[in-house]
């Protein structure tokens, strides 16, 4: 008796469990803020996904990558640019990113349209806005070098209407 019950209450488990993956398979994309919180920034191109594949045997993680991703082409990553952006992080932190402080004190000013925002605990992250001032995609730039922040905010921020 007490088998046949442990029998039909592992049966439920599972049959909830495998419900619980169905749903979350059937969504297709998740939300820029579930990827962020998984560590996929929304700008992983679906071909690195693949690639990423290659390496990283774990299927979980390569699903995740898919449903974050952005569908290779020629328009899709390249044109996008943004009004805006916040480049927000801990003030406390600042210490552990010098690549981040010396951005911001020698090459902030020339991008106006690029807000410092300091938030207690948040690693270093650029939001980038739209025309409206509206999040659009929010980017972790722990590792990044002054360089690249530089190259990234030329290539995607667009200039103030000031200066065009």
């Amino acid at each position: 008796m007490l088998r046949n019950i442990l029998y039909y209450f592992l049966l439920i488990i599972l049959v909830i469990s495998s419900a619980a993956v169905i749903a979350s398979s059937s969504k297709g994309q998740l939300s820029s803020k579930q990827c962020e919180d998984l560590g996929f920034t929304g700008l992983a191109l679906c071909s690195d996904c693949n690639t990423f594949s290659e390496y990283v045997k774990d299927k979980e993680l390569i699903s995740d990558c898919l449903k974050c991703c952005t569908e290779d082409s020629d328009d899709s990553i390249t044109k996008i640019t943004y009004s805006g952006a916040i480049l927000e992080v801990c003030m406390r932190k600042l210490v552990f990113y010098p690549e981040i402080v010396g951005f911001i004190e020698e090459e902030k000013d020339k991008f106006p349209t690029v807000k410092v925002q300091y938030l207690f605990n948040s690693p270093p992250k650029l939001i980038m806005l739209d025309d409206e001032g509206q999040h659009k995609e929010t980017i972790r730039i722990d590792n990044w070098k002054r360089e690249h922040m530089l190259q990234f905010l030329q290539e995607k921020v667009k200039p103030n209407s000031a200066s065009s």
